[in-house]
């Protein structure tokens, strides 16, 4: 038999542990420096010096902030190699409609299906309007309203994905948005992809744009001839989308700051091998992604090695999908549940899986996961395809502090404040001593007139 398949094994007893599982969550953060050599080629084509990926970010943002849709179609023509125009942009609708209808039907009731659980789900999470009496006579309302417009950009880079889409835009529509404007690079796994626009067909989306990258995500921030600004920026990209984000983020809302994909897989002794193996390997095919066992159970870690010898040459990304191990990947042996608890809430997940004896009853234990996934048959390529929950999560630790993707993210809130002049007179003191206390007379004069009056 061959060798087995040497990923990195890591010992609770190694003193650089920690520092080890840091390294690794600091390779594959937005830090905005680290980057393929054919990137750092194609910088150095476009702009004629190395320049970061900070940089590179900044000058597209600032060109099509300051030249339009000229901007957005140079860059187009140079990191693309797609030749867009004024009148090409926007994709017809005759072209979403002629994929929709030629689409394979297999396929469409696929869409339909996500598509129905996805709604579902975010239909039945909505943040309600609350509305409370207050004493005295007069209402408090805190209101959930659509956001008016909103864009969204599909990566179509390395493959098509239509399941980006819907995990995307349906939560748009469940929130009640009623202008998606959708922007993909004119590639064959971007907006020239039979699948995506069938999709788009299929969720009556009509606004499609070639265009992807910095570039992208600037026109929909700015607005540019033929796209109009939008209020807020999701969906996945690579590391140009997600630092673009972050450049025009105060001019509109974005969804987060997100790197490469992770997993950490908490597993025991009842964990099948074979099953561990494939969740891991799920993970690391986005080629970068993370892949972690955490596990006490050092049987496990050597069943584990052996699956993924056996399993890696079968698969079709098999060569990327290795590497990805090598780089990302890793098995941790640790004795104690409590101390994989306490490591996987260090390094705050994208996706946790929990395939332990007790697996539901320790979920509570982990505070810091974009999405958890309990049970050995409850891989995280559901949630990426179809359970209902949008895939579009926290990486590199941020779930500590953001929220994954919902129909909530497309809602924001208005407080709306109503008292009777009774009402008013209940709380005039207290407003005067914070008022006078503050220096701020005009505020408490603009009450004691109300209750002045009254009297």
């Amino acid at each position: 038999m061959d060798a087995l398949f040497p990923i990195p094994i890591w010992d609770e007893k190694s003193d650089d542990l920690v520092v080890r599982v840091e390294g690794l969550r600091k390779k594959l953060g937005v830090r905005g420096d680290i980057v393929s050599s054919s990137s750092r080629a194609k910088t150095m084509e476009v702009f004629g010096e190395p320049l970061t990926p900070n940089q590179v970010v900044s000058k597209i943002c600032e060109a099509v902030r300051s030249e339009g849709l000229d901007a957005v179609n140079q860059y187009t023509r140079q990191l693309d190699q797609a030749e867009i125009t004024p009148d090409t942009i926007r994709v017809e609708q005759r072209q979403i409609d002629a994929a929709h209808q030629k689409a394979d039907p297999g396929f469409l009731h696929a869409v339909q299906k996500v598509r129905e659980n996805v709604l579902r789900f975010q239909t039945a999470i909505l943040h309600q309007d609350v509305s409370i009496d207050v004493a005295g006579g007069g209402e408090l309302t805190h209101r959930y309203l659509p956001l008016q417009r909103v864009g969204i950009c599909i990566p179509g880079g390395a493959a098509a994905y239509p399941s980006s889409l819907l995990m995307t835009a349906v939560c748009a529509q469940a929130a009640g948005v009623k202008q998606i404007a959708v922007v993909a690079p004119p590639t064959p796994y971007g907006t020239e992809n039979q699948d995506f626009l069938a999709t788009c067909g299929a969720l009556g989306i009509e606004e499609v744009y070639r265009a992807g990258g910095a570039q992208a995500v600037a026109a929909l921030a700015y607005g540019v001839q033929h796209i109009h600004p939008v209020d807020f920026i999701c969906g996945p990209g690579n590391l140009f989308v997600a630092l673009a984000k972050r450049y025009v983020y105060g001019e509109v809302a974005i969804d987060s700051i997100a790197g490469p994909s992770e997993l950490v897989l908490v597993a025991d002794d009842t964990m099948d091998a074979e099953l561990a193996a494939a969740d891991l390997v799920a993970q690391a095919e986005h080629s970068p992604g993370a892949s972690l066992l955490l596990t006490n159970s050092k049987r496990l870690i050597e069943d584990v090695q052996l699956a993924l010898t056996r399993l890696l040459p079968t698969l079709s990304r098999g060569d990327a999908t290795r590497e990805s191990l090598l780089q990302y990947g890793a098995l941790v042996y640790m004795s104690e549940m409590e101390s994989l608890v306490d490591m996987t809430n260090r390094i705050a997940p994208e996706h946790l899986q929990i395939a332990t004896q007790n697996a539901k009853a320790v979920v509570n234990d982990f505070h810091a996961a974009g999405a958890i996934f309990i049970g050995s048959q409850t891989p995280v390529a559901l949630g990426d395809y179809v359970a209902g929950p949008s895939h579009v999560l926290p990486t590199g630790g941020t779930a500590r502090f953001t929220s994954g993707l919902s129909s909530n993210s497309f809602l924001r809130s208005t407080s709306i404040i109503e008292f009777d002049q009774t009402a008013v007179a209940n709380v005039s003191t207290t407003v005067a001593e914070l008022a006078e206390r503050e220096g701020l007379t005009g505020h408490r004069h603009s009450v004691d007139v109300r209750v002045k009056d009254n009297s």
